[in-house]
C-alpha cells in the first residue's frame, strides 16, 4: 500500500484519540467545562519553545493546547459536521534588506497553527475552511499553503468581486445593527453560515492600532474594497462605486461627531499629530469600522500566539521576541486588554476597546475588571494579571510629539474617573 502524507497523519490523529473515543465516534465537540462556563474569563498558558524557529516543539505545544481545550462530546455541543473556520494571521514576512526570518513574527505561528489543525482532527472535526483577503501573494512564505494542503482546508478566494458567477455563493452580506460606518458587510463564505464556527489565532504583535491582536484579525475576513479600515476620512466620504449602497447615511458627519466628542473629553492621545494610518481621526475612523465587522461576527474561541511577540509597526519594521505565552478566551475584547497590558500598553489610552464599550460590545476596557487563569496541563489556576511578566512590545500607535517612532502608550488611566 502506497501511503501519503495525509494518509498517514489522519491514522497518527486516529490512534492518538482516547479508546472510549475511537469506540464511540464523537457527533459533537465542545470547549473544555471550565472554559464554558466562565466565558468573560481569560486564560494565559505559558509555552516552552526554545527558540522561534523550532518547528518540532511549537507544532507540539500546538497540538498539547488544543487536545486540552478541545473535547469530543456524545451529547449536545457543536456538531462534528460543522464547518470549523480558521482565522490566522497572515502577513508578508518580506522587507528590503532583511532576512525572511527576522520578520517571521509578522503573522500567526505556522508550525503552531498546524499543531492547533492536527488537535482539532483528533477531536474528529474534518471541514475545514480558511478565510484572507489580503496578501495573497504572501500565504505561502511561511508555508499556509502547505498545511492548508496537508490537511484539506479549503481556501477562500482573496480577491473576490462582485459580479462573477462565483461571487452569489462566495460572498455573504449582513446587515450591521446600529451601524456607524457600513450599513451592510461582505465576508467571505462561510462566515455567518449557521453551521460554521469561528476560531480565530491572532498574532501578538505591535501595530499603528497599538496591538493587532484578536479584534483587529477578523478585519481580514472582509472583501475588498470595504476591508480598507486604515484609509481614513478619504475610505468613509469618497467610496468606490461598490460600496455606496452599502455605507450608513451622514457617516462621514457622524464620525467627526464622535471624534469631535472623545477630544473634548480630553483623552491624550486624540492631541497626537494628524498624519498617514496614526492620524487621530483615522484611528477613529478605523475602530468604528472594526466594531461595525464585530457587530455582526460570532467567534467560537479567540486566541492569540505570542510564543514569540513583535515590536514595531506589523510589518517590516520591528523585531521579535521568545516570549512563551498563549492566551485565550471566548472573549475576544476581554482577552485584547490582557494582551495589551501584557505587551506594556493601558488598554484605556486605546481609543477602539473604549469605543467598544460605548457601544456595547464590550462591557469594560479596564484590564483589572477581567479574571485571569494561567492553564497549566489542562487545568485552570486563578492569577492576577500581575503574576505575569510584562513584555513591552512598543508601536507606531498615535505617536505623541515627545515619543519615539517606536514608543508605549503606556501613561496612567484613571478607570474610576473615565467610564466610558
Amino acid at each position: 500500500m502506497n501511503w501519503s502524507r495525509r494518509d498517514f497523519l489522519a491514522t497518527a490523529a486516529g490512534a492518538a484519540l482516547p479508546q472510549a473515543a475511537q469506540a464511540a465516534p464523537a457527533s459533537f465537540f465542545g470547549l473544555h467545562e471550565f472554559i464554558e462556563a466562565n466565558p468573560k474569563a481569560v486564560f494565559i498558558r505559558r509555552t516552552n519553545v526554545p527558540d522561534k524557529m523550532d518547528a518540532a516543539a511549537k507544532r507540539a505545544e500546538g497540538l498539547k493546547l488544543a487536545r486540552e481545550i478541545f473535547r469530543p462530546m456524545l451529547e449536545p455541543g457543536i456538531p462534528i459536521s460543522h464547518r470549523i473556520l480558521l482565522k490566522p494571521n497572515i502577513t508578508s514576512v518580506r522587507s528590503k534588506g532583511r532576512p525572511d526570518v527576522e520578520n517571521w513574527g509578522t503573522g500567526t505561528d505556522p508550525d503552531f497553527y498546524e499543531g492547533l489543525i492536527l488537535g482539532l482532527k483528533e477531536v474528529g472535526l474534518r471541514k475545514f475552511h480558511f478565510a484572507e483577503t489580503n496578501l495573497y501573494y504572501s500565504w505561502h512564505y511561511r508555508g499556509f499553503m502547505d498545511i492548508h494542503r496537508r490537511h484539506g482546508v479549503e481556501m477562500s478566494e482573496p480577491e473576490q468581486t462582485y459580479g462573477s458567477p462565483r461571487a452569489a455563493r462566495e460572498v455573504v452580506w449582513t446587515k450591521v445593527p446600529d451601524a456607524v460606518i457600513y450599513s451592510r458587510i461582505p465576508h467571505h463564505w462561510p462566515v455567518n453560515q449557521p453551521d460554521t464556527w469561528l476560531f480565530n489565532i491572532a498574532k501578538w504583535k505591535a501595530h499603528s492600532m497599538c496591538l493587532t491582536q484578536s479584534v483587529k484579525n477578523e478585519q481580514g475576513l472582509v472583501l475588498l474594497p470595504f476591508i480598507r479600515f486604515c484609509a481614513g476620512m478619504r475610505m468613509v466620504a469618497d467610496v468606490p462605486e461598490v460600496m455606496k449602497d452599502h455605507m450608513c447615511g451622514g457617516a462621514e458627519e457622524r464620525v467627526a461627531r464622535y471624534f469631535e466628542n472623545h477630544r473634548n473629553i480630553g483623552y491624550r492621545r486624540y492631541e497626537a499629530p494628524p498624519g498617514g494610518k496614526v492620524d487621530p481621526l483615522a484611528q477613529e475612523i478605523w475602530a468604528h469600522k472594526t466594531l461595525d465587522n464585530q457587530s455582526v461576527l460570532k467567534t467560537g474561541l479567540a486566541m492569540i500566539e505570542g510564543i514569540y511577540g513583535r515590536d514595531g509597526d506589523g510589518f517590516g519594521v520591528g523585531d521579535d521576541h521568545l516570549t512563551n505565552l498563549v492566551m485565550f478566551s471566548k472573549d475576544k475584547f476581554r482577552l485584547d486588554l490582557v494582551g495589551l497590558w501584557l505587551g506594556g500598553h493601558e488598554p484605556g489610552n486605546v481609543s477602539m476597546y473604549r469605543i467598544a464599550k460605548e457601544r456595547g460590545l464590550s462591557d469594560t476596557f479596564n484590564p483589572w475588571d477581567v479574571p485571569v487563569f494561567e492553564w497549566v496541563d489542562g487545568k485552570p489556576a486563578p492569577r492576577k494579571l500581575s503574576d505575569f511578566p510584562r513584555r513591552p512590545l512598543k508601536c507606531t500607535y498615535l505617536r505623541m510629539p515627545d515619543e519615539p517612532f517606536l514608543h508605549l502608550a503606556n501613561e496612567r488611566f484613571d478607570y474610576d474617573k473615565i467610564r466610558a
